[in-house]
């Protein structure tokens, strides 16, 4: 079903749309003719993005990860109903002045696919209604090689435990999308707050579940704080 038709949450967790996340780090701030200014930078961003855009992707939002990991300085985070336009609205934002003194340190790309833990679930970022939040995390997901092949009823029983605890944080936006075949991972999630503490004491709290015991791997993190401007962007690489 085409995205741009969906109204209804049942139809909009019929759609397939796609997402990218993609962590860049600053490079050397020089340019032919000085420093790269802070204006420059969101002069260029201004042009970019809608070109971006053009490609029939959504700009879901850049966000400060400088500072929670040593490699980490922006994060990019798009989504779009076709992997194609996923990547032509990345190359069109590395082409840039701005890609230019970036280097790209992580990207990965999920699906919206039915979610194993509630069928209806629709992640956040394709619901019209979901504003998006002022802090993220970001962060890859594989199950044990048991998971799967655990009874049904087993496998759900642990499924709706893991769930009801996440319904303790409302206030939390919740994005989980499939990443089967799409790269070194099976599931890519995000959780979006506007207090960062919640994020922390959510993934705390999530880890008192036997679904724990089938975790292989769910690393690496990215954590960032939403930048609303283009000026705030250009103020953090400039």
């Amino acid at each position: 079903m085409n995205d741009a038709a969906a109204s209804t949450p049942e139809e909009i967790a019929q759609t397939t749309r796609y997402t990218s996340y993609t962590v860049f780090r600053r490079l050397s701030g020089l340019t032919e003719d000085g420093e790269l200014t802070a204006a420059q930078v969101a002069e260029a961003l201004a042009q970019t993005v809608p070109l971006i855009e053009a490609e029939g992707v959504e700009v879901l939002g850049f966000y400060d990860v400088s500072g929670f990991r040593a490699e980490d300085d922006l994060m990019l985070w798009l989504a779009a109903e076709d992997p194609e336009a996923l990547q032509r609205g990345l190359r069109e934002f590395e082409r840039s002045l701005v890609g230019t003194w970036l280097h790209r340190e992580w990207s990965s790309v999920g699906v919206h696919r039915m979610a194993e833990f509630a069928k209806g679930h629709v992640p956040s970022f394709m619901v019209p209604s979901a504003t998006r939040k002022q802090w993220i995390t970001v962060y890859p997901f594989v199950r044990s090689y048991e998971w799967y092949l655990l009874p049904d009823e087993e496998r759900n029983r642990m499924l709706r435990e893991h769930g009801l605890l996440g319904r303790d944080y409302p206030q939390v936006n919740a994005n989980t999308v499939a990443a089967f075949a799409l790269g070194d991972y099976e599931w890519l999630l995000s959780f979006e707050a506007d207090d960062l503490h919640d994020l922390v004491d959510m993934m705390r709290h999530l880890r008192y579940s036997d679904a724990r015991l089938h975790v292989r791997d769910e690393l690496p993190f990215h954590t960032g704080r939403r930048l609303e401007d283009l000026e705030d962007v250009a103020a953090l690489l400039a």
